[in-house]
């Protein structure tokens, strides 16, 4: 497994940030706080991805400033959005106007199930009582991802947010997903063009399901998901991963 994890940080690129945030929406600085950062930690790539939902009113905003950061830097800039899948058919919280994205972000931070949207304390709640297994939170969570980039894969280049992350949210190993489970995400992954973001923020996916993903043929970048400037295009987790 070491000489797995070393090839696979080789393969990385580790120049570009796929994942940071602004003032916008979940970060604190402004693009050009952020893009300023990132020059000075030596990136080549930045892609801004901050939330949004259908209430989301500032995306034009948040483009123009993008474009004019562009102006200032030699670095690739691009507007993505962090999108959160909120059905188990993978429906998506879509602002109303996509124009503006050149990439989508796809996030599953709640587990969606028929009866409704679950967060972490209700999903442990859950198994906790035993009215949901862990198998089952395995497979919704996966059923749910799949979905939900084939759907976003429609209108933009799609990539995976903080992969996973919800099962050491609410307690389990990542061990519950199954060889058939990432199959079925990296072949989604494959058809539909999605690349894998592997969080430093979030520490997610686990080693072991980087080099499952890798060895099936899915491309896997670094992203931060830095709320802060200081943390763009800094990695710990990756290097230890």
């Amino acid at each position: 497994m070491d000489a797995e994890r070393e090839s696979v940080i080789d393969a990385l690129d580790l120049t570009m940030d796929a994942h940071v945030h602004t003032g916008f929406a979940a970060g604190r600085d402004s693009v050009g706080v952020v893009v300023s950062a990132a020059d000075q930690a030596g990136l080549t790539a930045l892609t801004f991805a901050d939330q949004v939902g259908p209430d989301t009113t500032w995306l034009s905003a948040y483009a123009d400033a993008v474009r004019r950061a562009r102006q200032r830097t030699e670095m690739t800039l691009r507007v993505a959005a962090e999108v959160e899948v909120v059905q188990p058919d993978g429906w998506l919280a879509w602002p109303a106007d996509l124009s503006h994205l050149e990439a989508v972000s796809v996030a599953v931070s709640r587990l969606p199930l028929p009866g409704g949207l679950y967060g972490p304390r209700e999903v442990r709640a859950m198994l906790a009582a035993g009215e949901l297994s862990p198998e089952r939170v395995a497979e919704g969570l996966i059923g749910a991802t799949v979905q939900g980039i084939e759907r976003a894969s429609r209108y933009a280049p799609t990539q995976l947010a903080r992969p996973l992350s919800l099962l050491a949210q609410v307690g389990l190993d990542d061990a519950v997903i199954t060889p058939d489970l990432v199959s079925a995400l990296a072949a989604a992954c494959r058809e539909t063009g999605t690349v894998v973001e592997i969080s430093e923020a979030w520490r997610s996916p686990s080693a072991r399901l980087v080099a499952s993903l890798r060895a099936a043929g899915v491309t896997l970048v670094p992203a931060s998901d830095a709320r802060y400037a200081a943390e763009v295009g800094h990695w710990q987790y990756l290097r230890r991963v």
